[in-house]
């Protein structure tokens, strides 16, 4: 997917694509790589809230002032002008977007990839549930009033069904259905549900491999008439190849370990001789999204 002539890059060629999470280290990635490789495109969309005062413009701005845009800024330099900041927020009524924009959104847009999620492992659950889930479903219901879709690509994760001991390429039942979940979510105070959270999750480890879980069940459930598929990548590492070898943007996860032994400040840590460090570079997922993308968006 170097250049424009291949059948993905044919696939996006005048598309128009609206991408949640776009401010992480994923999404960056995804549109960095959208207008290197894919600079024939028409627009991308990108769903932005306020922070720290600060306003989706101005949040974009920041956005592109990052290392990994530099090699797209030397090859294409007017690349901007493909990037539009939507005002929004996961956790908001309809996404938290105004009707003028949705109606451009319902206009224009072909391709969805829903990517913002909270990671975090120890997050209180009922904030699990309505950024992975209810976020999840606020998305798919905007999907379902695009004229143009063709395909929309749920970001999902390795471990949605680490209580299992084999996964294959099925979405599995979920540990609840999800309008029960959201039901519950909806009329329990933060106190009740923090307290029986490990009755709720029993076999997951973490509120996050829970609300993946159920989320993959709710776009199979919720995405009847609509092209989608699923990804699901394990713990997303630095880049290999693209745009440059080793950009990382975070200390999530394993990525700390690197500077905290490189330094000194790490000397010795528990581990089982036996147990699989399964990272993968954050290059190759969003080649995988984009791949997955164009196969499930031309009917494959």
């Amino acid at each position: 997917m170097s250049s424009c002539e291949s059948e993905i890059c044919e696939f996006y060629k005048n598309k128009s694509i609206f991408i949640t999470g776009a401010t992480g280290f994923l999404g960056k990635a995804l549109v960095e790589k959208l207008l290197r490789s894919c600079n024939n495109l028409s627009t991308i969309y990108i769903l932005i809230r306020h922070k720290k005062g600060k306003t989706p413009s101005q949040r974009l701005d920041e956005f592109l002032d990052c290392k990994v845009f530099e090699k797209v800024n030397e090859t294409f330099p007017d690349y901007r002008k493909k990037l539009v900041a939507i005002e929004g927020d996961l956790v908001e009524p309809g996404l938290g977007i105004s009707e003028k924009d949705k109606e451009i959104l319902k206009k224009s847009v072909h391709v969805v990839f829903h990517s913002a999620a909270t990671v975090r492992f120890d997050e209180p659950l009922k904030i699990a549930i309505n950024m992975n889930i209810l976020g999840t479903k606020k998305v798919i219901d905007l999907c379902k009033q695009m004229e143009n879709l063709k395909v929309f690509v749920h970001v999902s994760t390795a471990y949605a069904n680490c209580d299992r001991s084999r996964v294959t390429e099925d979405v599995y039942p979920p540990p609840v259905q999800p309008e029960k979940i959201l039901e519950a979510a909806d009329w329990m105070d933060d106190g009740l549900m923090n307290l029986i959270t490990p009755s709720i999750i029993k076999k997951k480890p973490n509120t996050y491999t829970y609300t993946k879980a159920i989320a993959e069940s709710l776009v199979i459930k919720e995405c009847k008439e609509i092209p989608c598929c699923i990804v699901r990548p394990s713990i997303i590492g630095c880049s290999w190849k693209e745009p440059i070898p080793g950009w990382i943007d975070n200390f999530n996860g394993p990525t700390a370990l690197f500077p905290a032994s490189g330094t000194g400040v790490l000397r010795t840590m528990l581990g089982h001789l036996d147990a699989v460090a399964d990272l993968v570079p954050v290059d190759v997922v969003v080649n995988n999204l984009l791949a997955a993308g164009w196969f499930r968006g031309v009917g494959e």
